[in-house]
């Protein structure tokens, strides 16, 4: 896939924070295979654009994936506030990567720095991939996902390279119904299949029986997916954000669209044109979504 095979709502880039980057990239490029696109620090505009200004000056990192995917994950070193962990709050809760042989990846990440905290397996109604899960450090939750086959309505990304690129952003939210009207209304965007499943990440991490069932609804562009929104429980937490920062963990999704112009919602700065990976050279501007979750839009077209 090149960038000009990008469409309307393509997940462009993936943002996490992490307390120590040297440390996170011995487990994103040592264990994982990433490629290193950039090693930098964050400019001021980019920290204003994200509402996170004392982040400037922070180092960061941008790398994408072997197979050359126009998909890119950046790591941006932040301290992580005490006491924060994965899944607890609302927002941005994991990222899924497609991923070649999933019940390979415990034994090729032990000593790593990623916690495996649910190991690859067959998910009950979900029959088309294995999922794995598990927390770097972060506290970013990200899934490794072997996809199997497509589903009636979903055409689903097979792996390229050993670790390959984001295809689906999952958003924790307290009215999962008016979150999806907000990407369906304001990205024009469709809405797909609903599911019910016991969900065993969700389940662990506020104590749940194993068989508590949560519902999810997937947003697409038509058979592509790019979202998945999971109905949170009620014990569920606003994100702790520490005034000027990013948000801990699944910090920021990154989409492409067809037409920067045709997004009616208010920008949190004015949309600007940055030269770096991963805009290349595209105009691009950052959005608050209806769980408070930092949406990144990059103009495919200019």
């Amino acid at each position: 896939m090149t960038s000009a095979s990008l469409k309307h709502g393509s997940i462009v880039c993936v943002t996490a924070t992490v307390p120590n980057l040297a440390l996170a990239l011995e487990d994103y490029c040592g264990r994982l295979g990433l490629k290193l696109v950039s090693e930098n620090f964050v400019s001021q505009a980019d920290a204003a654009s994200w509402r996170a200004d004392k982040v400037a000056g922070h180092k960061q990192a941008v790398l994408q994936h072997q197979s050359g995917a126009p998909s890119f994950i950046r790591l941006v070193e932040q301290p992580l506030p005490a006491g924060f962990r994965a899944t607890s709050s609302y927002g941005w809760a994991a990222f899924e990567l497609s991923v070649e042989d999933a019940f390979s990846w415990p034994d090729r990440l032990k000593g790593s720095g990623f916690n495996i905290v649910g190991p690859p397996r067959h998910i009950t109604g979900l029959d088309h991939l294995i999922a794995m899960q598990m927390v770097g450090n972060g506290q970013e939750m990200v899934y490794l996902n072997e996809v199997r086959d497509d589903t009636p309505t979903t055409d689903l990304p097979r792996a390229k390279c050993p670790v390959d690129a984001a295809f689906i952003c999952i958003l924790a939210a307290h009215d999962r119904t008016a979150a999806l009207r907000w990407y369906c209304d304001n990205l024009g965007l469709d809405e797909n299949e609903t599911h019910t499943i016991p969900y065993s990440s969700i389940n662990r991490a506020f104590g749940l029986s194993d068989d508590h069932m949560t519902s999810l609804t997937m947003v697409h562009n038509k058979r592509m997916p790019i979202i998945e929104i999971d109905g949170y429980p009620g014990q569920t937490i606003k994100r702790p954000v520490e005034v000027g920062h990013l948000p801990p963990g699944n910090a920021i999704v990154t989409l492409g669209v067809a037409d920067l112009d045709q997004i009616t919602l208010a920008p949190l700065t004015p949309v600007r044109r940055v030269a770096a990976a991963p805009y290349l050279g595209r105009r691009t501007a950052t959005y608050l979504g209806n769980e408070g979750e930092l949406l990144e839009l990059i103009d495919l077209v200019t």
